[in-house]
């Protein structure tokens, strides 16, 4: 009768654990939260499978905490069950464990209670951080500009005082630098017939630059000084520098395709078909270092022309004079005649 009373609790000590654990409402994963105790071994004391449990020393140690958890006095069911749970080692052994298992507990209870004392202060800190980063920004930005205001300061009274140096500095600089101005290359029409024009121009003091740009296919031909320095067909926009040598005296451009073909020679264009009047140009001569002689016989020939009228006033003025003579000889002599006629009658 007794092992049949014996029996009924070591069932029913499983069974108890467990209904009092669906009254608090508790499921296996939030006694195994609360108690730190693995849901494997909690599963294990309902089933009363306390072999499953790591040693005879845990059974006691986990029903008891199981039991506080779910509203049930521990102490109370351990005495009750004293003779249907495996025995510890010893008494006090399985009391230490017990109050280990029950200051883990209290340990974690204590740092969730830190954690949510501390929680309450991360606003305050927050705003703490904020009033420090604003007030570092504003000391910043004042040491900034009183910086910039003191080399503001110091560089308008450097420019106050240097001002004139530096103003006589740059136009000293200025004179300096400034390269002499070259006379530009001036081109005279001398001649034009059908298909060709003649330039002149001074003699070239130093080497320049023929430019050649077709917008359309084109046979081009270049010679100084009966030397050919370009003969070839130029395509569309093919653009063409050629060096003229400052020895140059002759420079005869042939021209393929006048209406396509555009010329410059120191940096100014030849207008060789004058404004598109004369379209089949075909060459176009340059004959440099000729205005120079053309002016000296243009003064010969004035000083020969003055020298001649001269010499046609002075014959005039001797002609005239003789003229005058002969006209007052011939009014003597019928005077004189007449005189002698009047006497005759008169006798």
């Amino acid at each position: 009768m007794s092992e049949n009373n014996s029996e009924q609790k070591h069932v029913e000590i499983g069974k108890k654990l467990q209904a009092a654990r669906q009254a608090k409402g508790y499921t296996l994963d939030d006694l195994q939260q609360i108690t730190k105790i693995q849901k494997r071994y909690l599963i294990a004391i309902e089933d009363e499978k306390f072999d499953e449990l790591p040693g005879d020393f845990y059974v006691r140690a986990f029903v008891k905490q199981y039991a506080n958890t779910v509203g049930l006095d521990g102490d109370d069911l351990l005495k009750e069950y004293e003779d249907d749970l495996p025995k510890a080692k010893t008494a006090e052994y399985s009391d230490h464990i017990a109050q280990a298992v029950e200051s883990r507990a209290s340990q974690h209870k204590t740092i969730g209670n830190q954690v949510s004392k501390s929680r309450k202060y991360v606003p305050t800190i927050i705003i703490t951080v904020v009033i420090i980063l604003v007030l570092a920004a504003i000391w910043f930005t004042a040491i900034a500009r009183s910086h910039r205001d003191s080399s503001t300061r110091i560089d308008n009274s450097s420019v106050s005082v240097s001002g004139e140096s530096r103003k006589k500095a740059s136009s000293s600089s200025k004179k300096a630098t400034k390269k002499p101005a070259v006379a530009a290359l001036k081109l005279k029409q001398t001649s034009r017939s059908g298909n060709s024009v003649t330039y002149t121009a001074d003699k070239l003091k130093a080497d320049t630059t023929l430019q050649i740009n077709p917008t359309d296919r084109a046979w081009m031909q270049v010679r100084a000084n009966d030397n050919d320095l370009l003969n070839r067909t130029l395509n569309a926009n093919d653009k063409t520098k050629i060096k003229v040598g400052r020895d140059t005296t002759s420079l005869v451009i042939t021209v393929g395709n006048a209406r396509a073909t555009k010329l410059r020679i120191d940096n100014q264009t030849i207008d060789f078909t004058d404004n598109g009047r004369y379209q089949n140009t075909r060459t176009v001569t340059i004959n440099f270092g000729s205005q120079q002689g053309s002016s000296s016989t243009s003064s010969s020939s004035s000083v020969t022309s003055t020298s001649s009228s001269q010499r046609v006033t002075n014959n005039s003025s001797v002609a005239s004079q003789t003229n005058t003579a002969n006209r007052q000889s011939t009014t003597a002599t019928s005077n004189v005649n007449n005189r002698q006629q009047t006497n005759t009658q008169t006798r």
